[in-house]
């Protein structure tokens, strides 16, 4: 008898404990909810933009092709709109105009970056290109420029890039003419010159360790503009779930980390105290001159982040530009004729300089198009807002998520005609000569600006030239690849094969 009063006793505990918890699981989810719903409210004055589902917000309507969507949301709420990314308030900048009226014209407002959690959990919002704007990026800044004056300007780095860019021709002629998938060499031959800046020399094409890291890096570019990214920016405890592509994403990062500490280390043996002979060696004399300085941004752990944000800015942009630039000259064997005529004309069998580029418009003006149309960066890096700001009208507190559309920029018919269409011409006037477009912003522009821009420029030129002037491009027999981009924070082609012929001059 007293047992089974017990048992009773004990049973009638153990439902009213399973009442209690599920009754606060259940409150908990509300307040949640709740809670999410109200951050989801626009503010004041607001830019206007799509209605958003209750707690995921738009976020599933940048599944695929977040610039096209953007792009065509401006069409119904004007250049400037917002979204709602999981109760994170983004505002959206379409069309050349309002981008430059923001970046240009209010360029120290929105020269900050959003402390999103994905941010926060990879780079700690350090490093170069995701720190937040103010001390710590203007030191960084200041030193990746000076690095890039001193180890990537002048006769020194175009010698560089021209060997390097020997290395990448002896490889592409050892398959003979035959079919080949490009993006290894490129990859290889284009990070190259962003290692002389950051370790003072080239790895080789079979170093298998660096290409594994080159490899995880790129996936990683991929991944950071997955749903599953913006989902974890909204709903950070989704970490504590056993799937998911986030879950890569923090893997491959603490993999990177790992290798770039160990190559940083050995990078930076024989350093000479003053006498950098590379990014590296900059970066520990800064850390050295700044010791006594609590406040200094220099430390190890960031010296890793700007060296990973170096290598991935300096490879996957280039790489992919070179990449779109062999797959639409193969698509247009009568564009890659006058592009080789002009070469023929200029150099005669010699090899390039900096100096020819002036002598070849119609180069200049197909490498422009290839920016233009690829937009290899659709939507640039994020932004914020570093102070409360007026646009067109239009409230936009401090610490908004600005996303430039860099895509509606090129693709904006204001000031491009037949934005689809693959046209270099639009680059030349009347008489053939190359002339500048305001509307051609692949470099973004403003105080986040791209720091590599004319190393990138320079690297394009060279490997280009070099590359039509030796060999005839065309596509396996009976092979027409896909125009369609595969996504990412970069737009890359999806994976061609191409033959590279040697040219009978």
């Amino acid at each position: 008898m007293l047992l089974h009063t017990l048992a009773s006793f004990l049973a009638a505990m153990y439902e009213k404990t399973v009442l209690y918890v599920c009754t606060l699981l259940s409150t908990c989810f509300i307040l949640l909810v709740i809670r999410q719903l109200v951050k989801q409210r626009r503010p004041r004055a607001f830019p206007p933009g799509p209605t958003p589902l209750p707690v995921v917000g738009n976020i599933l309507s940048l599944a695929l092709e977040p610039h096209v969507y953007m792009k065509k949301q401006s069409d119904v709420y004007g250049q400037i709109f917002s979204l709602d990314l999981g109760g994170i308030s983004t505002v959206i900048l379409n069309g050349y105009d309002v981008i430059k009226e923001c970046l240009q014209h209010q360029s120290e407002v929105f020269a900050d970056r959003p402390c999103l959690p994905l941010f926060q959990k990879m780079t700690k919002m350090g490093g170069l290109l995701n720190c937040r704007y103010g001390r710590a990026w203007i030191e960084h800044r200041k030193l990746a420029v000076n690095c890039f004056r001193c180890f990537g300007r002048g006769e020194m780095m175009f010698q560089k890039i021209s060997e390097e860019c020997m290395f990448f021709i002896d490889a592409i002629d050892t398959y003979k003419g035959k079919p080949f998938n490009p993006k290894h060499l490129v990859t290889n031959a284009i990070s190259n010159v962003t290692n002389f800046i950051i370790f003072g020399q080239r790895f080789t094409y079979d170093d298998h360790d660096f290409q594994h890291m080159i490899e995880i890096f790129s996936e990683n570019v991929e991944l950071a503009a997955s749903a599953w990214a913006f989902l974890y920016n909204a709903f950070p405890w989704i970490e504590y779930l056993p799937f998911g592509k986030h879950q890569r994403l923090f893997q491959n990062a603490k993999e990177v980390y790992d290798f770039l500490l160990q190559i940083t280390e050995h990078f930076s043996q024989g350093r000479v105290r003053q006498s950098p002979r590379h990014y590296i060696d900059a970066y520990l004399d800064e850390m050295e001159q700044s010791a006594s300085d609590k406040a200094t941004s220099f430390s190890r752990e960031n010296l890793i982040f700007s060296v990973g944000e170096l290598i991935i800015a300096g490879t996957e942009t280039t790489t992919n530009v070179l990449r779109w630039a062999i797959l639409y000259l193969a698509l247009y064997p009568n564009i890659q004729e006058k592009v080789q005529k002009e070469i023929d004309s200029v150099l005669n069998g010699r090899l390039p300089t900096l100096q020819d580029k002036q002598r070849m418009p119609y180069v200049d003006a197909v490498l422009h198009e290839v920016l233009r149309l690829c937009n290899v960066v659709p939507l640039g890096i994020f932004r914020a807002t570093s102070q409360d700001t007026v646009v067109r009208g239009y409230t936009i507190p401090r610490d908004t998520m600005v996303i430039t559309n860099l895509y509606s920029v090129h693709f904006d018919e204001k000031y491009w005609s037949q934005p689809a269409s693959f046209c270099p011409e639009r680059f030349l006037d009347s008489t053939g000569n190359f002339v500048k477009q305001d509307a051609f912003l692949p470099f973004s522009v403003g105080r986040r600006h791209c720091l590599g821009e004319q190393l990138a420029k320079m690297e394009l030129f060279i490997f280009f030239t070099t590359l039509l002037q030796r060999f005839c491009l065309h596509f396996p027999q009976g092979v027409i690849p896909s125009l369609r981009p595969r996504l990412g924070m970069t737009l890359q082609p999806l994976p061609y094969s191409i033959c590279a012929v040697r040219r009978q001059q």
